[in-house]
């Protein structure tokens, strides 16, 4: 087995126990999680956050005021390149967005793990020239969703495993030497 198919299964295997041990968070307001692989020529972002912190509620939207905040609030989500900001040196792009929050019509109806609680989850994919270049990605979350005090992160990079917690003010997620 080659070195590459080596990482390959061991960004699958990381990134699918981080998933398992995410199913089983606690819902916390102000808090998004977010898992970042690289593997080969691709850098994918996964993002995990009660839905409150996207669109400060988590319910379907009663009225066209709350339904232009979900509109404004996807479209944001839809600009993958606005809230990451990858490092210039990997010449990444952004490609495939998966996004999931039923409540507000993204993705397909499921009972929520909690009643009352709402969340998002997204996928984010960006082909790159030179994805292992990657050593920050600056997170423009903060601006984007105000209700977001703490982003707490799982990398899965060609330099190892690691984990970072990102607040305000600060906004670059950096690893690796």
């Amino acid at each position: 087995m080659s070195a590459k198919h080596v990482f390959a299964a061991a960004v699958l295997a990381y990134v699918a126990s981080t998933a398992s041990a995410q199913a089983q968070h606690a819902h916390v307001h102000g808090l998004l999680k977010l898992d970042v692989a690289i593997d080969g020529a691709t850098l994918t972002i996964a993002i995990d956050s009660p839905l409150d912190n996207i669109v400060g509620f988590e319910r379907v939207p009663r009225n066209d005021a709350e339904k232009k905040v979900v509109a404004q609030a996807v479209a944001r989500l839809r600009t993958p390149g606005a809230l990451f900001k990858i490092d210039p040196a990997a010449g990444c792009k952004a490609g495939q967005i998966d996004l999931d929050a039923p409540m507000i019509g993204l993705g397909e109806a499921k009972a929520e793990r909690d009643a009352g609680h709402a969340d998002l989850e997204g996928t984010f994919t960006f082909r790159c020239t030179d994805a292992a270049k990657v050593r920050f990605i600056d997170l423009a979350l903060f601006d984007a969703f105000r209700t977001v005090r703490r982003v707490d992160v799982q990398i899965a990079s060609p330099q190892g495993q690691f984990q970072r917690t990102v607040t305000r003010p600060s906004d670059r997620l950096r690893w690796g030497p």
